[in-house]
């Protein structure tokens, strides 16, 4: 365990990041009350507020654990915490269908261990994170002159570390864990120190490539199936997404009646346990529009105030943070939670296309709260860790000399 005269000097609650934990735990007490409430129209035979505080305890108790274990050391075994997380991703696409290996809502994506379903792709989120951190703070300390050739190598390393389990995951046709993906390689890379003469070009290339395709899904779909062998009616999300009401029976039911929901609820909401309007699956993606409809505009002001509150902790933690490893760690760990938060909102208000992306911390389920808690439990590692920036640089300083 790192240790230094600052560590050593504090107590053990004074080296506990408490406004970190504080935020958790109301988004803890938001989840509980909000899927209570989404139970009560009763289509849901299974009580899912027990289950969901018992992946809370579970959460908490991997994060406390994770708490004890320095960054240093994680960074030791990182690369084997990467290989077992992508072969446990292999293991998806080449064992057969069983009660290991089942296939849920049309994807075989899960370990199923007695009542228990794991989720690969949700840990490797948290995994793929680490790693890059690692790939750009190694990269880093043996970098003395900067030049294009070294930050391109920079951006290579990090291609190839995502692509592995990029392509494991889009095998399993989640195109939604994909993107979180990318939007945890871009916020990285923005803080890799790669000069934006490369970053700039490549963004604008990378906007003009996804216009493109969005634009030729809307009038011109044939020729995506031409390119990619998507068949037209696969696009039904993209029409449903512009135009709901004209799919309310078909894709665009979810969205339309999110809509209605969110609408309904007005400035103060219904009340809780008070929501009329249906939406299967409301507990998971569509908890927002639970929400907006029992809370109304305060009651989703005030989560993405408690949201908010996590982003600028985690923005001041990465400036006060001394380790290089850490504050990548905490960016890529943001542009993660971030990207769900605007996902997840942005799909229940017609913002943006819906995709299965829950809206962290809140919505129900195991293997994606237990992703977000292990990231809790290594920022956690971070402040109870932390070593004053004498102390970093001698460290850096004699790893280099190895």
């Amino acid at each position: 365990m790192e240790t230094s005269t600052r560590t050593l000097n504090k107590s053990f609650l004074e080296r506990i990041d408490w406004r970190l934990i504080t935020i958790i735990l109301i988004l803890f007490g938001t989840s509980c009350l909000i899927i209570n409430s989404a139970m009560s129209g009763g289509q849901y035979e299974t009580n899912f507020l027990l289950k969901q505080i018992l992946y809370y305890v579970l959460g908490f108790l991997l994060a406390i654990v994770l708490m004890f274990i320095s960054p240093k050391t994680l960074r030791k075994y990182v690369w084997l915490i990467y290989i077992i997380g992508n072969l446990s991703l292999v293991g998806l696409l080449i064992l057969p269908e069983s009660s290991f290996t089942p296939i849920i809502n049309g994807a075989k994506s899960w370990y199923r261990l007695g009542p228990i379903s794991l989720q690969p792709s949700e840990f490797m989120k948290i995994i793929l994170i680490m790693a890059l951190a690692n790939v750009v703070y190694q990269h880093n300390r043996f970098t003395y002159n900067k030049s294009l050739s070294r930050d391109l190598n920079l951006l290579m390393k990090i291609g190839l570390t995502s692509l592995v389990p990029m392509a494991l995951i889009l095998l399993q046709n989640d195109l939604g864990t994909t993107l979180v993906l990318i939007a945890i390689i871009l916020g990285i890379v923005i803080v890799s120190g790669v000069t934006w003469r490369i970053l700039a070009p490549v963004f604008i290339g990378l906007f003009a490539i996804g216009s493109s395709i969005i634009l030729l899904m809307i009038f011109k779909p044939s020729v995506i199936e031409k390119i990619s062998g998507i068949k037209t009616y696969q696009l039904g999300r993209i029409n449903s997404w512009l135009d709901p009401y004209a799919y309310s029976s078909g894709d665009g039911y979810h969205l339309t009646e999110s809509l209605k929901a969110i609408g309904s609820g007005q400035i103060f909401g219904k009340g809780l346990n008070n929501g009329e309007v249906y939406i299967p699956e409301n507990h998971t993606d569509f908890i927002f529009s639970v929400i907006g409809e029992e809370l109304g505009f305060i009651g989703t002001m005030v989560v993405l105030i408690v949201f908010l509150a996590l982003f600028i902790h985690l923005i001041k933690l990465a400036t006060t943070t001394s380790h290089p490893f850490n504050v990548i760690f905490i960016i890529g760990y943001l542009s993660f939670v971030l990207f769900h938060v605007v996902q997840n909102i942005g799909m229940t208000i017609q913002l943006l296309p819906i995709t299965g992306i829950p809206l962290p911390f809140i919505s129900y389920g195991g293997s994606a709260l237990w992703s977000l808690m292990a990231g809790v439990g290594i920022l956690l590692s971070i402040t109870y860790h932390e070593k004053d920036k004498f102390t970093i640089a001698k460290e850096i300083t004699e790893n280099e000399k190895e």
